[in-house]
């Protein structure tokens, strides 16, 4: 095994319910970079920062009443969050939501 190509895509490990996403630029949400998931978003929206990404690393989850319930995102889901519910993390250069759970909306299959 080469260890060249074992590189982690991310050393952020979320705490409780909280997901890490990458968030889409706006080429790959408005389709002109590749982006198959078919969803287009008019102009003026477009001039604002992405609200839909790719999951990189997820939590363990929430306690609720003595249980853990953990996350129901899996990494690699793509996902629609709320476009004021996230925090931006900068790591190795790149720009990175992390959010809690209950601020993703949907996942697109």
């Amino acid at each position: 095994m080469n260890k060249k190509n074992t590189k982690k895509m991310s050393q952020i490990k979320p705490f409780g319910d909280r997901v890490l996403v990458r968030p889409f630029t706006e080429e790959h949400v408005k389709g002109t970079g590749g982006n198959h998931y078919g969803i287009v978003l008019p102009d003026s929206v477009s001039k604002e920062k992405s609200a839909q990404g790719k999951v990189l690393a997820v939590g363990e989850g929430r306690w609720v009443d003595g249980k853990l319930e953990p996350v129901k995102i899996k990494v690699g889901d793509v996902v629609i969050f709320s476009k004021y519910g996230y925090d931006e993390v900068e790591h190795n250069g790149e720009e990175l939501y992390l959010l809690k759970e209950d601020n993703i909306l949907a996942v697109i299959k």
